[in-house]
C-alpha cells in the first residue's frame, strides 16, 4: 500500500512515523555514514521534517514501514539550495517544482518497494499538476531509475565514479507513471486513488494549503 501523510498528520500514525525515521537512521546513519542527527528514540530527523512536507510512505503486508521518500515544494527553503547550491540546476524553483529527499529502504523491503515508492511520487505530481521532481543522488542509483524506468535528466555533478553525486530532473508524465505501475505490482490502482483523494482534499483546504 501507499501512504500519501504530511507531516502535520504523522502524529495520527505514531507507529508508522517511527518506524520510518528509525529506518532512516539505519539507512544514512548505520549503513551510509552519513552525518546525520539521530535523536534519542533512534530516529533520523532534521530542519526540513519540521518544514511540513509530504511523506509518501510504502507499507508491507502487516501495514508496517517498507519504505518512504519527502517531498516539498521548492518555493521555500529546501536542501538542494540550502546545501547544494554549487550544483548548476541548483536555483531552479517553483510552485509547479517539488523537491524529493530521504529516498528510504527499509531492511528486507521487498523488490518492489523502490517502484512503489517512486510510482507514488509520480501519481502525486500528476494528481497535484506539478512539472518536475528535482533530487540529489549518488551515482549507483541511475541505474536503479533506468531499471524502472523514470530516468532523470541531468543537471549537475559533483565528483567522480562511484562517489558522484548528480542532481536530475525528473518530469512528471502518465508515461512515466505506467511504466512504474508495471512494475509495483498490485499496489498501482490504489496508488493512484490514494494520490487523487490527497490531491482533492489539499484543493478543498484552499489556496493557503495550496500553496504550502
Amino acid at each position: 500500500m501507499i501512504r500519501f501523510i504530511p507531516a502535520r498528520e504523522l502524529p495520527r500514525h505514531p507507529g508508522l512515523a517511527r518506524a520510518m525515521f528509525r529506518d532512516r537512521a539505519v539507512q544514512f546513519r548505520d549503513r551510509l555514514g552519513w552525518p546525520v542527527m539521530v535523536g534519542a528514540d533512534g530516529g533520523e530527523r532534521d530542519g526540513y521534517d519540521a518544514r511540513d512536507p509530504l511523506y509518501v510512505i510504502a507499507t508491507d503486508a502487516a501495514g508496517g514501514h517498507a519504505g518512504s521518500l519527502r517531498l516539498m515544494p521548492t518555493t521555500g527553503p529546501t536542501m538542494l539550495s540550502d546545501h547544494f547550491g554549487y550544483l548548476p540546476g541548483a536555483t531552479i524553483a517553483g510552485p509547479r517544482v517539488w523537491e524529493c529527499t530521504r529516498f528510504c529502504l527499509a531492511p528486507g523491503a521487498d523488490a518492489r518497494t523502490s517502484a512503489r515508492l517512486l510510482l507514488g511520487a509520480a501519481e502525486i505530481g500528476l494528481a497535484l499538476g506539478l512539472a518536475h521532481a528535482l533530487a540529489v543522488f549518488d551515482a549507483p542509483m541511475e541505474r536503479l531509475y533506468g531499471r524502472l524506468g523514470w530516468v532523470p535528466e541531468i543537471l549537475g555533478q559533483a565528483g567522480c565514479g562511484t562517489g558522484a553525486i548528480r542532481l536530475g530532473r525528473w518530469a512528471f508524465a502518465p508515461a512515466a507513471r505506467d511504466s512504474l505501475a508495471r512494475r509495483a505490482g498490485p499496489a498501482a490502482a490504489a496508488a493512484a486513488a490514494a494520490a487523487a483523494a490527497w490531491a482533492a482534499a489539499r484543493a478543498a483546504l484552499g489556496p493557503a494549503a495550496a500553496a504550502a
